[in-house]
């Protein structure tokens, strides 16, 4: 008898991001609700700025100082964003759309209620990421160190890990599809109950007994 066929899992939908053309720009020139197109940024300096609302189209940010920038509303669309640092990065209600993230470091990453459409990060370290509330689809975490990441309440799609550790990982509350968490080295989660739609594999499985049997009722005694 065939066994059963193993349901295919989505992985997440990121073109190569080529960027071609751009003009080199003085960042202290970048205000609020402004939309730039075509703009490549050497070591900018934006800490505590106010760009809410700041649109970047086709822009390349090639070393970033964020610390407690206010990105509220931002877009970041066609950007890539190398060797950033920000102990705190206020980006609530931001929108990233087919971006890169790489080699960075984050503190506190406030992005609750994002809208997240094909966003790569790799070779990063981040410490607190707030995605609660967010709509996600189509994120890719690569090489990446994260010491807690809250996706509570949050809607995603076609999210995958590799080669990733998450120290504290929460669900609660989560509309989940084809979220691959196979890549990922997991040492606590919360929100069990709302893990339908995730992928993990058999020793994850074993490694969270604990916490689905708790979450079940169940005890466990030898």
């Amino acid at each position: 008898m065939a066994s059963p066929r193993r349901p295919q899992v989505a992985a997440p939908r990121i073109k190569e991001l080529r960027l071609t053309g751009l003009d080199n720009a003085d960042p202290q020139d970048i205000e609020s609700n402004e939309q730039i197109e075509s703009c490549r940024f050497n070591e900018a300096e934006l800490s505590e700025r106010d760009l809410s609302g700041a649109g970047f189209i086709e822009c390349e940010f090639l070393g970033l100082e964020a610390h407690e920038t206010e990105l509220r509303r931002a877009q970041f669309v066609e950007t890539r964003i190398e060797r950033a640092n920000a102990p705190s990065f206020k980006a609530a209600r931001s929108i990233w759309r087919n971006a890169t993230i790489s080699d960075s470091r984050f503190g506190a990453v406030e992005m609750y209620e994002a809208t997240v459409q094909a966003l790569k990060i790799s070779d990063s370290k981040l410490s607190f990421v707030n995605l609660r509330g967010a709509s996600l689809r189509d994120v890719l975490f690569e090489n990446c160190v994260i010491d807690e990441l809250d996706l509570g309440q949050a809607r995603a799609e076609r999210i995958a890990f590799k080669d990733c550790t998450v120290h504290s990982l929460t669900f609660d509350h989560a509309v989940l599809s084809n979220v691959d968490l196979r890549g990922l080295d997991i040492e606590r989660i919360s929100g069990v109950e709302s893990m339908s739609g995730t992928v993990i594999s058999s020793l994850q499985a074993a490694d969270l007994s604990g916490a689905f049997a708790r979450h079940l009722g169940i005890t466990v005694n030898d």
